[in-house]
């Protein structure tokens, strides 16, 4: 059994006299001579695994159906980094022709709130669908809109599943982290799902190339665009 003396080591590393790099390496003991390919080719196959296992169903049909009907905004939410693909997923849907804004949870709280309308629709991403930010989110949000609320999440225990008109399903996802802990293959699966949603939305709306570069004028992609559609 590995016994850390805690004073010992706690003394060189407040008083500088044992570097700090090297404290943490002696007390978790890193692997240092890890073969880095294999591992950086495991971690891609896991996510490719785990996207590929996402099963297709009819809800994926009701969710794009509610978003192309939509007569309000697109709202889409979620906390820590399932939190920054909903605001992908937000400023994907604004650039292919579905006005999308990303509302914070924790600040809807604090009158962020505000910015729904009466008719806007939500899309919740979630893991676990039990972060208590997003929950009361949807919950309050049944105040401000008559709008349908798509629930993305994995677990089968998720509080979003009841709070939700639509859910999409991700699946049981097994995570590549060496701790179990890191959500890489679930943040994957969510980025690539809601891909899937906004990219066959935009085509059931038809969107345009002029369209496209009437709201994306900027950058390469907005060069490319206006280069097919207007003269110099």
């Amino acid at each position: 059994m590995f016994i850390i003396n805690w004073d010992y080591y706690s003394f060189l590393f407040w008083h500088n006299d044992l570097d700090r790099c090297n404290f943490f390496r002696i007390i978790f003991q890193v692997d240092s001579k890890i073969e880095i390919l294999p591992k950086v080719k495991e971690v891609l196959r896991a996510e490719a695994e785990a996207i590929n296992a996402v099963e297709i169903d009819s809800s994926y049909e009701e969710a794009i159906n509610i978003l192309f009907e939509s007569t309000g905004k697109i709202i889409t939410t979620g906390m820590g980094k399932a939190g920054f693909v909903a605001q992908k997923f937000a400023a994907i849907m604004s650039s292919t022709g579905t006005s999308s804004v990303f509302i914070h949870p924790a600040e809807a709280a604090h009158g962020d709130l505000g910015i729904i309308s009466k008719n806007d629709s939500i899309v919740a991403f979630s893991t676990s669908g039990k972060t208590r930010e997003v929950l009361e989110f949807i919950e309050l949000s049944r105040h401000m809109t008559n709008g349908s609320v798509i629930g993305i999440t994995s677990h089968s225990d998720s509080g979003l599943r009841q709070l939700s008109d639509v859910i999409i399903d991700m699946g049981v996802i097994l995570e590549p982290c060496p701790l179990g802990m890191t959500p890489t293959a679930s943040m994957a699966v969510m980025a690539a799902v809601s891909d899937a949603i906004a990219l066959v939305l935009m085509q059931k709306k038809g969107i345009t190339l002029e369209e496209y570069g009437l709201r994306h004028h900027g950058g390469y992609l907005g060069r490319r665009a206006r280069t097919d559609n207007f003269s110099d």
